[in-house]
């Protein structure tokens, strides 16, 4: 039995549900990582004995599952409905993906920690299974399911590799107490020093050529390419 088919157990001393559990879970994350949670810090926060946490949740990675699938709520437009039809959907295929990309950055920046559970196998729960239905129905009938799926999957590739990009940078800014330019003013000399002896011609002509752009324009540059190259498969004329 699943984490989603499994029943609470009646609360007792201290009210307890998995709401109440997993938003403590994710405080703890979205302060310290995913390796500030665990079932007895999770508890400790909520003033109640670990065992009873395990009438609710079994493992660690369940409570992960839970706490994505709780975020993943704030990837979904609003006013989105699971049973909502297919053409009342606003927008076109592209704008419905570009958006779900962006929501998806914006929920990583608030909770860092989702970077870390991006990607690998589908979430399963309410939310992740919503979220995966407006994906896949941004491009209902626009190709054969095989072509959606590739589409889907190199578009969550983009994205979830920009995000993890973006945030290894961010947490190494913290760890190292340097700003982007910190970094490459510290690193000057030793890169100015190898970018001299010509072995790198490409690298450096994007070293002293190339424009230096923020994160977000990076991201949504990025995307938009991954956009058209998917454009071209779906508008290809059968062989």
């Amino acid at each position: 039995m699943t984490v989603w088919d499994r029943p609470e157990p009646p609360t007792r001393p201290v009210p307890l549900d998995r709401e109440r559990i997993v938003a403590a879970a994710i405080a703890l994350a979205d302060e310290g990582g995913l390796e500030a949670v665990s079932l007895r810090k999770v508890a400790a926060r909520l003033d109640a004995g670990p065992m009873r946490l395990y009438g609710y949740i079994s493992t660690k990675e369940e409570l992960f599952d839970l706490m994505v699938d709780e975020v993943q709520a704030e990837i979904l437009p609003e006013g989105h409905e699971e049973h909502e039809e297919h053409e009342e959907q606003p927008g076109d295929w592209r704008e419905a993906l570009r958006i779900l990309a962006h929501r998806t950055r914006q929920a990583a920046l608030r909770h860092e920690w989702l970077a870390d559970l991006l990607g690998g196998r589908p979430t399963l729960g309410p939310n992740g299974l919503a979220v995966a239905e407006a994906t896949l129905a941004a491009l209902d009938g626009l190709a054969d399911i095989d072509t959606v799926m590739r589409a889907v999957e190199t578009v969550s590739a983009y994205f979830t590799g920009a995000i993890r990009r973006e945030i290894t940078n961010l947490r190494a800014e913290r760890a190292t107490g340097l700003s982007k330019r910190d970094w490459q003013r510290a690193h000057g000399p030793h890169v100015t020093r190898m970018l001299a002896t010509g072995r790198f011609p490409a690298l450096t002509k994007a070293v002293y050529d190339g424009t230096d752009v923020d994160a977000e324009t990076s991201f949504t540059t990025g995307l938009d390419w991954v956009l058209d190259a998917v454009a071209a498969k779906l508008t290809r004329p059968p062989a």
